[in-house]
């Protein structure tokens, strides 16, 4: 029998028992009621899933089930009544010192278009806030990109330029690697920020509407894009450094400063990134209990980065840490309220790109969690739904406007600077 997607997605939220229960036990089922309605009439966008890594190497089908270790399908994004999905395109640095990297971006780009075109039905591509409302309107899952890692580019910003004819509308500056132009938070920092191709790489992004992420990048580079973009920025996959204290994470000043620029963070739920105090100590003893299978699996591998990964990422999926309360990712959500103001908190989740996660948000299908827990804590209608993904939204319009003042031609206005 067919079921209309909002009739459908209403179904599968109403019963959504066993997987509330993990957020709040005992659940007030009077409140869950409400929390379904309001999730059910909101906008839902979630801005950075890995699951595009597995679609592209296996070329695994969204209709099917995830294949081990990964959690993400349409069936689940159903479930958590998402609107939008980013599917990252995470360009490993291996790709940087053996050459490849712009390719590996087109095949993931193609393993997007892929699932797209096979479920019609379920999927439409879009590339514009409007394009997500329009979405929304149509019973469907807008389908999004996002470049993580900046070295995708080959220091070129005529492949910039590419991407986004491709589609692509935003990119993560850098990895956890330090590229050519700009300094990562957990890499290297040999430029001290951004270097002057760095700069031009971001007002490049802005002429051309594509957003500039600061998650993964150092201090520095994240002070620099907001010194430079003419438009709105945004933290995909990143939470509050004040709270659980990794580079990753962002500062105070920093959270205000984004705020200032008319930015959004959005919240990543990894259990490492939000409460570092409890899960490190933990992770550091999993990893001392895996060592004899982590080497072999890096022998075994050596020259196969993707294969690494998924082994690597299943043998995490096996030994799974305690899992923290949900809670803990509220709390993030709470502080950066609280520090940079309810217009400037989203979602971003980074499933399928770690294994550890809070009871309650462990995947995609469980995102109506979260509104119930803010219900809980005692945020409006109206502030939900900005976190759940107008406040993403307006970046992203904002983001549009600018261009659209900067320039009228993708390549013709564009900059030619590049590193050789």
């Amino acid at each position: 029998m067919k079921i209309h997607f909002a009739t459908g997605l209403f179904f599968f939220l109403s019963t959504m028992s066993a997987l509330s229960v993990s957020a709040q036990s005992p659940r007030d089922e009077k409140l869950w009621q409400k929390a379904l309605a309001i999730h059910r009439r909101a906008i839902v966008i979630d801005t950075h899933n890995d699951v595009t890594t597995p679609m592209t190497n296996d070329d695994y089908d969204l209709s099917g089930t995830p294949p081990a270790p990964y959690r993400t399908s349409i069936k689940r994004m159903k479930q958590g009544g998402l609107t939008a999905e980013f599917f990252s395109l995470y360009i490993r640095p291996w790709y940087v010192e053996h050459g490849g990297a712009a390719r590996r971006t087109l095949d993931m780009i193609d393993s997007v278009y892929r699932a797209v075109e096979r479920h019609p039905n379920d999927l439409m591509l879009a590339t514009s806030a409007a394009g997500i409302r329009r979405a929304k309107r149509q019973h469907k899952i807008a389908a999004l990109m996002g470049i993580e890692g900046g070295q995708a580019i080959e220091n070129s910003l005529s492949a910039l330029r590419e991407f986004h004819r491709l589609g692509v509308r935003y990119m993560t500056l850098t990895w956890n690697n330090t590229n050519d132009w700009a300094d990562a938070a957990r890499g290297e920092h040999t430029h001290h920020g951004l270097t002057e191709f760095g700069k031009e790489v971001v007002r490049e992004m802005n002429r051309l509407g594509m957003l500039v992420d600061v998650s993964h990048v150092s201090d520095e580079t994240m002070s620099d894009a907001l010194d430079v973009s003419k438009a709105p920025i945004v933290a995909t996959h990143s939470s509050a450094r004040a709270l659980s204290n990794v580079p990753r994470n962002i500062p105070d000043d920093l959270l205000r400063r984004i705020a200032k620029n008319g930015g959004v963070i959005q919240v990543n739920f990894y259990s490492y990134f939000l409460d570092v105090a409890t899960v490190g100590p933990q992770d550091e003893a999993r990893d001392r209990r895996l060592k004899s299978q982590r080497d072999a699996l890096n022998e075994k591998y050596k020259n196969d980065p993707e294969r690494l990964a998924e082994e690597s990422d299943k043998l995490d999926a096996a030994n799974p840490l305690p899992p923290l309360p949900l809670s803990k990712l509220i709390d993030h959500i709470d502080y950066i309220v609280k520090v940079a103001g309810i217009d400037h908190v989203g979602l971003g989740a980074d499933f399928d790109g770690a294994m550890d996660f809070p009871a309650g948000a462990q995947d995609v299908s469980m995102l109506p969690n979260i509104t119930y827990e803010l219900l809980q804590r005692g945020y409006s209608e109206k502030d939900i739904r900005k976190i759940l993904g107008e406040n993403f939204l307006r970046v992203f319009a904002q983001a549009e406007r600018v261009a659209h003042r900067l320039s009228k031609n993708i390549s013709g206005d564009g900059s030619l600077r590049r590193i050789k």
